[in-house]
């Protein structure tokens, strides 16, 4: 069983309730077993809601309390980050989830690189909260990126 980032296979539950539909992803998983999961909704965020980011370092940071993530408009949203993570993670756990097709680039679920904190764009080396917590749970992440 593969756990799959909901925007991309078409769920509208990004930050701006659209979504990030790869078909690339939805044609790999076409002939497998799979759960989505979106850790920002699970963490207790609405859709849509106010872009976020991990502030200068990344998820394993946020796991370990070394930083935060906070909204564009500065509210510090590192708990319903974290509460993502560890619902993600159970649902993993409960299907014997050892492999995760997560969105690259997003604050909870990327797995090469984020966003610096800034709200500039600027894209740095790093893991999502998400990523940061199945990854040192053993279970492999990819990026859509990442399918061959």
């Amino acid at each position: 069983m593969i756990l799959v980032s909901a925007c991309l296979v078409g769920i509208n539950c990004k930050y701006d309730g659209e979504n990030n539909k790869n078909d690339k992803v939805i044609e790999y998983l076409k002939d497998k077993q799979f759960i989505i999961i979106c850790p920002e909704q699970l963490g207790g965020m609405s859709t849509p809601r106010d872009p976020s980011e991990i502030i200068r370092l990344d998820g394993e940071a946020v796991i370990s309390g070394r930083t935060s993530v906070i909204t564009n408009k500065r509210l510090d949203v590192t708990r319903k980050f974290k509460k993502g993570a560890q619902e993600s993670f159970k649902i993993a756990q409960i299907y014997n989830c050892k492999e995760a097709i997560l969105k690259e680039g997003s604050p909870s679920c990327g797995s090469s690189y984020i966003y610096d904190g800034t709200f500039t764009g600027k894209k740095v080396e790093g893991v999502g909260v998400t990523t940061a917590l199945f990854k040192s749970k053993g279970i492999k992440v990819i990026s859509e990126n990442e399918l061959l």
